[in-house]
């Protein structure tokens, strides 16, 4: 079993930055991935890591502005937010799953572990 606990959000300016984090407890895991939840719509892959290997992917409305990062020593996920606009507001969630199935295909039902949710909000 492999907990999860966010931290990082807050109210910030659109054109500002944020960084989120993400600590991994016990058990090993194959992919893990932020995904964004707004208010009334689903929720929506954002970024994933292969954590063994280190490549990543993002969503096209993040490219060039959101980059995921991970340490594998203290099982620590990142998601480095710049340039933020009023559209990236809403509930993130780290997410793992135990294989790297989530990273290639990076939906919601593949990850196994969730965490509780940080609010990011993106003022205009």
């Amino acid at each position: 079993q492999v907990r999860l606990i966010e931290s990082g959000g807050g109210l910030v300016q659109a054109g500002g930055s944020l960084r989120l984090s993400c600590a991994a407890y016990g058990g090993s895991v194959g992919a893990m991935a932020w995904f964004r939840e707004a208010p009334g719509k689903d929720r929506d892959y954002v970024a994933a890591i292969r954590w063994t290997v280190g490549d990543t992917r993002y969503a096209d409305s993040v490219k060039g502005r959101l980059t995921i990062s991970r340490d594998k020593d203290s099982s620590m996920l990142y998601l480095q937010m710049d340039n933020l606009k009023p559209e990236d507001t809403g509930a993130y969630y780290c997410a793992a799953c135990r294989t790297a199935s989530g990273y290639f295909n990076p939906r919601a039902y593949e990850f196994d572990y969730w965490g509780q949710g940080t609010q990011v909000t993106v003022s205009s």
